[in-house]
């Protein structure tokens, strides 16, 4: 009879193996792969960067252009004018206009300003003769209205010569004629399309109520004092003499 016997196998388990590191052996630490960097984030922060500085510029460029024009210094003048009322006031004696002149040569077209005047009768305005459209806007400042007519180039001069006049009388080489002239000027209708009257007119009358002038072919009529509560007067000084622009609405 054969006996058969069988050795018993022991298995070791994974986890009861371990090794003691020699004296000699060096622990290498286990390198996580680095992340790839983030090029194209940063050019488009770069570009994002460039086109913001880009519209702040163009931004400021507008606005200095459109908004607030540069004018040369000997481009603007003070004036102060004295002359004679023979219209209203023949027994007051000399009366005194101040205004704010600002010429553009480049642009062919001038800007006046009217402050509010020492004695009554006058309203402040902003006025705007453009000679490349041949329109003049008076902007009443105490009506808060603006009145858009042809340009009349019997009263007001060009540009380069009224430069010239008011720097010879800056210099003190002429004083202008103290007399005044009158214009008389009625409304027509309310203006609707603002841009066809260009962009220094529709500058100073914008969001404002706008109205359409046509000059009095009659002028030798004055008018009465009984309509003076209808009418409105703007002096100001754009030539060699002082003119008084009534405005009126229908009667």
């Amino acid at each position: 009879m054969v006996k058969i016997s069988f050795q018993p196998v022991t298995k070791e388990r994974e986890e009861d193996k371990f090794s003691v590191p020699q004296p000699h052996e060096q622990l290498v630490p286990v390198l996580q792969p680095k992340k790839p960097f983030p090029s194209g984030l940063c050019c488009l922060a770069t570009g994002l960067a460039v086109f913001t500085s880009g519209l702040v510029l163009a931004s400021i460029l507008i606005y200095r252009h459109y908004f607030v024009p540069q004018v040369p210094e000997d481009s603007l003048f003070h004036c102060r004018i004295f002359y004679d009322d023979s219209v209203f006031a023949p027994l007051r004696g000399r009366q005194e206009l101040e205004e704010n002149v600002g010429i553009f040569l480049d642009d062919n077209y001038e800007q006046i300003s009217v402050p509010v005047p020492h004695f009554g009768g006058s309203d402040p305005a902003d006025i705007i003769h453009d000679f490349q459209r041949g329109l003049t806007a008076y902007y009443d400042i105490a009506l808060d209205k603006c009145y858009v007519t042809e340009l009349n180039t019997t009263l007001v001069m060009p540009p380069r010569s009224l430069w010239e006049l008011l720097v010879n009388v800056k210099r003190g080489t002429y004083l202008p004629q103290t007399y005044i002239v009158q214009e008389e000027m009625v409304v027509t209708g309310r203006v609707r399309n603002m841009r066809q009257l260009g962009p220094f007119i529709h500058r100073l009358c914008y969001a404002k109520e706008t109205y359409r002038l046509m000059r009095r072919r009659n002028q030798r009529h004055r008018i009465e004092r009984r309509q003076a509560k209808k009418c409105h007067r703007i002096r100001h000084f754009e030539n060699t003499f002082v003119v008084e622009t009534v405005i009126c609405e229908r009667f």
